[in-house]
């Protein structure tokens, strides 16, 4: 029987909302939708590369406490509000996957959860081991 791990990053958001950072059962990590939001404060304001480099660390920093890393990611979602910016995304998604190469989606969407929110990025990890 597969067993199921939660990992919290300890937002407030986890217990208001009802979710994890990420959930793992078996050898496959689910991180949730992440944002630029660190310590309260909205990282890399009007800067859609900036947030993504933040997110696309604090999806890193979370695999890591699960045990996988970046190499382990086989799909990536990213949730834009203005699609026009898919470069600036896209150049830092490829910073930290450009040998890894994920299956991967971008899609622009009317709005995040705050105006200064510009991107959102959920991912998936399988272990191989």
């Amino acid at each position: 029987m597969l067993t199921r791990e939660n990992i919290s990053s300890g937002a407030v958001w986890e217990d208001l909302v009802g979710y994890s950072r990420a959930v793992k059962i078996g050898n496959v990590i689910e991180v949730s939708g992440t944002t630029a939001i660190v310590n309260g404060e909205i990282v890399g304001v009007n800067n859609f590369y900036e947030q993504t480099k933040c997110i696309l660390q604090k999806i890193s920093n979370t695999l890591e406490k699960a045990g996988a890393t970046m190499n382990d990611v086989v799909r990536t979602r990213i949730y834009v509000t203005d699609i026009s910016k898919w470069e600036d995304i896209g150049r830092a998604h490829a910073e930290f996957f450009n040998n890894v190469k994920p299956a991967t989606s971008m899609v622009q969407v009317s709005a995040l959860i705050d105006k200064l929110l510009l991107v959102e990025i959920e991912a998936t990890a399988v272990l191989s081991k």
